[in-house]
């Protein structure tokens, strides 16, 4: 499912991470993976092109909850926040960082995503808005300070992916499974 390009990869996690992040290596070392290469059940979480809170919610039993950890607006439509998802239990669950373009999206469904009280995806998906998942490459990951504290010191894995909204590239995300 996810394709090969590891240098890529790198890249436009790096791209990400520095919109929160300064210097990238403070969040952790980032390196491009074969999905062959990625254990389960982390291969099952990130090599496919589903929303990864339905995957997660699927994955831990229950809905997951949103915490903006921070988030940064360029623009009337530039968008971008560092998150973390936390599971049925309240453990965290997932680390993510998405940059959107919101002109894709309804005003509503803006609005929605600002409020910063839902994960991205169920408010997408509540919306009926059509995405298409893609460009997604895998990646393996050791944290670095920044990275630890929010969900721990244990090397895992994430992913690379990209979304387009009515055939239009408008979303850009990197997320990372928390491992412990």
């Amino acid at each position: 499912m996810s394709r090969v390009g590891g240098g890529d990869a790198v890249a436009r996690a790096a791209a990400l991470v520095a919109l929160f992040v300064d210097p990238v290596a403070e969040f952790g070392t980032l390196s491009g993976v074969a999905a062959a290469a990625v254990p389960e059940p982390f291969r099952s979480l990130l090599d496919h092109r589903s929303h990864m809170t339905v995957t997660m919610e699927r994955h831990h039993g229950g809905p997951v909850s949103l915490e903006v950890v921070a988030e940064s607006r360029a623009g009337a439509a530039g968008y971008a926040r560092e998150i973390l998802l936390d599971g049925p239990d309240g453990r965290v669950v997932q680390f993510g960082i998405v940059r959107l373009d919101l002109a894709a999206v309804d005003a509503a469904t803006a609005a929605r995503i600002r409020a910063g009280d839902a994960p991205l995806g169920r408010i997408l998906i509540e919306a009926g808005v059509h995405c298409e998942v893609g460009d997604v490459a895998l990646l393996e990951i050791v944290p670095g300070p920044h990275l630890r504290r929010l969900i721990g010191p244990h090397a895992t894995f994430g992913r690379v992916a990209a979304i387009a909204i009515g055939g239009r590239p408008a979303i850009e995300l990197l997320e990372v499974v928390a491992a412990g």
